[in-house]
């Protein structure tokens, strides 16, 4: 089982995975030749049960919980002490508080040595979440989205309507959804939104890989102390001097990798940067 894998930690094991929206397709490639170890679909749980981006199941811990519930009930269904889990959200950017943004973790559990390693990817996005009340409209706005490569889902009126049709992914299919939907509303308006399961988003596909790639790099990290994979930046320390006053800013000046397993830590100094632009310093820019 890829006896060439770069990592001989995980070689000859098997990981559990736990997905119903195709999600091993995604991450499979990119951890199984690295690690050697192979990948385990399983879909015996109906993953919807921890919470559905339709809303009609609403997720009751956070985004890192529930990638762990998942992994541990695909290791506990599957008997294997490795299990891998995705989770996804969506809000608005940390930034501006206004481009809408995805957050991917992929969470990976290894009972034999105690780890748990979470991979994690996140970026601007495009979302649709708006009324429509008549055809051409609704053709233009899923157009410029992207569809029929990214689904949508359809309801009557807004988005909190019970009735909702998900899946869309053929002009035809939109058309006969967006009719139906259309004559059940009350305020001749159709709600159309961004369906985000994994197989129905390319967006979210790649923003998987990039969590599943950033986890990939995390367990071909080892510590320095003991050897386990994972030794990763946990923080960062502001106070890289200005390049004009010599003041200490807000832009990093260190980073604090730590290891997972025996929490053994060190402070590395930036090596790109001697000092940050003077437009980040609060006394020469009050």
């Amino acid at each position: 089982m890829f006896p060439n894998a770069t990592n001989t930690f995980f070689r000859g094991r098997e990981m559990a995975l736990l997905t119903k929206h195709r999600k091993e397709q995604l991450i499979a490639p990119l951890l199984e030749p690295f690690l050697g170890s192979k990948v385990v679909q399983l879909d015996d749980y109906d993953t919807d049960n921890l919470g559905t981006f339709t809303r009609d199941v609403k997720r009751t811990g956070t985004q890192l919980e529930t990638a762990r519930k998942k992994a541990r009930i695909g290791m506990e269904l599957t008997g294997l002490k490795l299990g891998l889990a995705s989770e996804g959200s969506f809000g608005v950017d940390p930034y501006t508080g206004f481009i809408p943004w995805n957050i991917e973790v992929v969470v990976f559990i290894d009972d034999m040595h105690g780890l748990e390693i979470v991979g994690v990817a996140q970026g601007s996005t495009k979302i649709v979440q708006e009324k429509v009340d008549n055809l051409e409209k609704a053709r233009r706005l899923v157009a410029d989205f992207g569809f029929p490569a990214s689904q949508v889902i359809v309801r009557p009126d807004d988005g909190e309507n019970p009735h909702f049709i998900k899946g869309v992914a053929t002009w035809d299919q939109f058309e006969a959804v967006f009719h139906d939907c259309w004559r059940l509303s009350k305020q001749g308006l159709v709600f159309i939104e961004s369906d985000f399961r994994a197989h129905a988003n390319p967006a979210r596909q790649n923003m998987i890989r990039l969590a599943a790639i950033n986890l990939l790099l995390k367990l071909h990290s080892h510590c320095p102390n003991c050897h386990a994979p994972g030794y990763w930046v946990t923080e960062t320390k502001p106070g890289l001097p200005c390049e004009y006053c010599g003041a200490p800013t807000a832009v990093f000046r260190a980073q604090i990798y730590r290891c997972p397993k025996c929490d053994f830590s060190k402070e590395v100094a930036r090596s790109d940067l001697q000092f940050a632009d003077q437009g980040s310093c609060s006394l020469c820019n009050p």
